[in-house]
């Protein structure tokens, strides 16, 4: 296993994606899509997720970030917590993506956290 990806805050993320007008919010999905493939070897890693991100207007990444995440949990042998199915949280208007970046982001934080060496 490679290096752990930083743990972040989901109200940071919100307040600075705000506060960029959405542009840390880009930056925010290749990060994560980033850490995760350096540190397991697998998945789309930073610039393919930054592409269909942009180029799908953000609806790939909405199931691909948790069903990476859910994959970092299962090759260590444990259980998903997220999977492309926590996508459809964006459904719902306001709150729904609330959710989805509380749960994404946060598993991903447990996951780092419970990471040997992080």
């Amino acid at each position: 296993m490679g290096p752990t990806g930083a743990q972040r805050s989901p109200i940071v993320v919100i307040l600075l994606s705000i506060v960029t007008l959405g542009i840390y919010g880009v930056y925010w999905q290749y990060a994560l899509f980033k850490e995760m493939k350096d540190h397991s070897g697998q998945g789309i890693g930073g610039v393919l997720g930054l592409v269909l991100g942009i180029v799908t207007g953000g609806l790939t990444t909405v199931f691909l970030l948790p069903h990476e995440v859910g994959g970092l949990y299962q090759r260590r042998g444990g259980e998903a917590p997220v999977s492309w199915l926590t996508g459809w949280w964006v459904l719902l208007p306001i709150v729904g993506g609330l959710v989805w970046l509380f749960k994404v982001q946060g598993r991903l934080n447990e996951y780092w956290a419970s990471t040997p060496g992080a």
